[in-house]
C-alpha cells in the first residue's frame, strides 16, 4: 500500500453532468481543482444516456407561474418552488455554455428545436423546449474536453469512500483506485459531492455505478438528507426478446411502462387477454401526475401479469418499465438537504449538486424528460461557485493523525479480513429483499417493517465482515455497504409518510393526507440512530385547501 496525499482548494467527487459543471464554475473562481470519479470522467452515473434537457426562455414564450405551477401539480404540491424558481431562471445559460463548449443540440436554422413535453405542457397551448443531448455525436467528450481546457485536475477510476471531518468541518475525503490497495487522502478546503443518486445494481439497467456513495458518505459526517421515500418508476429487469412471454416472477417485477404513450393508438391487455382500463391521460397530462404505471402494477398484482401492447396490426409485445432500479432511486428529489441557494450543506466545506442534492425539486413525481439535466446544470455551477467561494475565504486544511488512521482503517479492514461475506453476496441478498414490486411500489406497513428487519439484519451481521480478495472487491465492499445504508433510509422514509402522494403508494394509506403531509420527511445519524422528522412546506405552497379533495387531486390511487 502507498499512501497519497493529494491537496487542492475544491474537491468534486462525480464526473456527470452536475461534477463537471461545478469544476469548470469553480474553477473560473480562480482556485486549485480536482475532479474525481470511480468511473470515467464525463461518462459516468446516468449522465451518457442524458437524451434532452429543458430550457426555460421567456423569449420564446415561456410563462414562469405556469411552469411552476405544472411543476407543483405534478409534484403533488411537495416539490420545493425556491429551487424550480431557480432552475428555469439559470437553465438557459447554461444551456448557452453546453453550446458555446460544442455540444451538438437538435437545430433547425440554426435555432434549437422546440417539442412538446412529453408529460404535458405547462400551458394547454404552449410548448416546452426539450433537446437530445447525446442524439448528436460525442456529448461526453465534448463535455470531458471543456473540463480538461478550463484547468480540472481530473482522476479516474479512483472511488472516493468517505470524508474526512476536522473540528465540525468537512476537509477533504479518502479514496480508492481500481487497480491497487493504495490510498489516496485529498486534503481540501471545500468539497462538492456530486456522485449521482442512489441504485443497487439490478438487471437491464446500464448505471450501476449510483450505488448510493454521495448520500451514504454524507450521511455518515452528519448531513440532512431527504425525500428517500419517492421512488423513480424508471424501466428495469433484464431484457426480454419480442416473444418473450413466460409468466416468471422477473415479468411481475418488471411490469408496466411508465409512459401514457403505452395506450397511444394501442391498446393493453393482461396475460387473460382482457384490456387494462385506458387511464384518463388527457386529465393527468394537465393536472396531476400520471400513475398509469401503479394501475398496471395492481393487475400484476391480482396475479393478471405479465401485460402486453397491442398495436393496431394486433402485433403484441411486452410492457416493461418499473423495475428493481426505479424503486432505490430518484431524479432531482432525493439526497443532501442544503441549507442556502449555493448548495452548501449543514456541515461547513461540504457542498453537493444533480441526484446528490436533495431539494426535491420535482416534488413526489418527476417533471418528465430533461428536467434532471437541467437541475444538474444549474446546480452544478451554483455548487462549483459556492464551494470556490469558501475556499478563497478559508485557511489551508488541517487533518489529524486520529482522523486519518480512523479513515484508513475503515477503507482497508475488507481487505484485510482472511473471510466473511462476499461483497456480491451481500448485494444479491440486498436485491432478492427490494426487488419485488410489492416492497417499493406498492408499499404497506407490514411488508416496509419485514424488509427493514432483514436489511437491518445486513447492516449489523454481514456488513461489518464483508471481505475482499482484491483491490476490485475492495471498491465492491464500499458499495455494498453504502447500498444497505440507503436501503434503510428508503424504507424508514416510506414507513415514515404514512399516506400516499406521487410516486410513494401506501396500500395501507391509499390517499393524501392535507395539510398534515404538505412536508418533507428529513433523516439523520444522531448518536448511532436514523432520526426522522417532519419539515412543514411553506404554506405559500400549498394548493387551495378550499377546494375538495376531488378537485385538488383529480387522480385517484387504487384503492381511494
Amino acid at each position: 500500500m502507498v499512501e497519497n496525499i493529494v491537496e487542492t482548494d475544491v474537491l468534486v467527487v462525480g464526473g456527470g453532468l452536475a461534477g463537471c459543471f461545478a469544476a469548470i464554475k469553480a474553477k473560473g473562481q480562480g482556485v486549485d481543482v480536482i475532479l474525481v470519479d470511480k468511473g470515467y470522467v464525463s461518462m459516468t452515473g446516468e449522465s451518457p444516456f442524458a437524451g434532452d434537457t429543458v430550457v426555460f426562455n421567456p423569449e420564446w414564450g415561456h410563462n414562469l407561474d405556469a411552469w411552476l405551477d405544472q411543476v407543483s401539480t405534478l409534484g403533488e404540491y411537495v416539490n420545493n418552488r425556491e429551487w424550480n424558481e431557480i432552475v428555469f431562471k439559470e437553465s438557459y445559460a447554461r444551456y448557452q455554455d453546453l453550446d458555446l463548449w460544442g455540444v451538438q443540440f437538435l437545430k433547425e436554422d440554426g435555432e434549437p428545436v422546440h417539442s412538446l413535453h412529453p408529460l404535458g405542457s405547462p400551458l394547454v397551448s404552449e410548448t416546452v423546449h426539450w433537446d437530445p443531448l447525446n442524439k448528436k455525436p460525442l456529448f461526453p467528450v465534448v463535455l470531458r474536453r471543456q473540463v480538461v481546457k478550463s484547468g480540472v485536475k481530473i482522476m479516474d477510476r479512483l472511488m472516493v469512500t468517505d470524508l474526512l471531518k476536522q473540528n465540525g468541518k468537512v476537509v477533504g475525503a479518502i479514496g480508492i483506485p481500481m487497480e491497487s490497495y493504495d490510498v489516496y487522502v485529498f486534503k481540501a478546503k471545500a468539497t462538492v459531492i456530486c456522485a449521482g443518486g442512489d441504485g443497487f445494481k439490478p438487471l437491464g439497467y446500464p448505471s450501476h455505478e449510483n450505488t448510493g456513495d454521495s448520500h451514504a458518505m454524507a450521511y455518515r459526517v452528519g448531513v440532512e438528507i431527504t425525500g428517500k421515500e419517492f421512488v423513480s418508476p424508471s424501466g428495469g429487469g433484464e431484457p426480454w426478446p419480442p416473444n418473450y412471454q413466460r409468466h416468471t416472477h422477473t415479468t411481475y417485477n418488471h411490469t408496466p411502462s411508465i409512459s401514457p404513450g403505452d395506450w397511444r393508438n394501442r391498446k393493453v391487455i393482461n396475460v387473460e387477454g382482457d384490456e387494462v382500463p385506458r387511464p384518463d391521460v388527457a386529465k393527468s397530462r394537465k393536472k396531476q401526475a400520471w400513475h398509469g404505471w401503479l394501475d398496471a402494477h395492481f393487475e400484476v398484482h391480482a396475479g393478471r401479469g405479465p401485460l402486453f401492447r397491442v398495436d393496431l396490426k394486433g402485433r403484441r409485445s411486452p410492457v416493461r418499465g418499473p423495475g428493481a432500479y426505479g424503486s432505490m432511486h430518484g431524479h432531482a428529489t432525493d439526497g443532501i438537504c442544503p441549507i442556502n441557494t449555493k448548495c452548501a450543506t449543514s456541515v461547513p466545506g461540504l457542498y453537493a449538486a444533480g441526484d446528490s442534492l436533495g431539494t426535491v425539486f420535482v416534488g413526489a413525481a418527476y417533471s418528465g424528460f430533461g428536467f434532471a439535466t437541467a437541475y444538474a446544470s444549474v446546480s452544478g455551477a451554483r455548487a462549483g461557485v459556492g464551494a470556490a467561494e469558501y475556499a478563497l475565504q478559508t485557511e489551508k486544511p488541517t487533518v489529524s493523525e486520529e482522523e486519518l488512521a480512523r479513515a484508513k482503517k475503515i477503507v482497508h479492514v475488507p481487505a484485510e479480513r482472511k473471510g466473511g461475506f462476499s461483497p456480491r453476496w451481500v448485494t444479491q441478498i440486498l436485491q432478492n429483499i427490494l426487488t419485488p414490486y410489492f416492497i417499493m411500489y406498492i408499499k404497506h406497513g407490514q411488508r416496509l417493517q419485514t424488509a427493514l428487519e432483514q436489511v437491518e439484519y445486513l447492516r449489523d451481521h454481514l456488513v461489518p465482515k464483508l471481505y475482499a480478495k482484491d483491490s476490485h472487491e475492495l471498491r465492491l465492499t464500499h458499495e455494498t455497504k453504502n447500498m444497505v445504508l440507503n436501503s434503510e433510509m428508503r424504507l424508514r422514509a416510506s414507513l415514515f409518510r404514512t399516506e400516499s402522494r406521487g410516486n410513494h403508494y401506501r396500500e395501507d394509506y391509499p390517499r393524501r393526507i392535507d395539510p398534515a403531509w404538505l412536508a418533507w420527511v428529513m433523516l439523520k445519524e444522531e448518536h448511532g440512530e436514523m432520526k426522522l422528522w417532519k419539515e412543514p412546506i411553506p404554506k405559500e405552497w400549498w394548493p387551495d385547501l378550499s377546494k375538495s379533495y376531488e378537485e385538488i387531486y383529480p387522480v385517484r390511487f387504487p384503492g381511494e
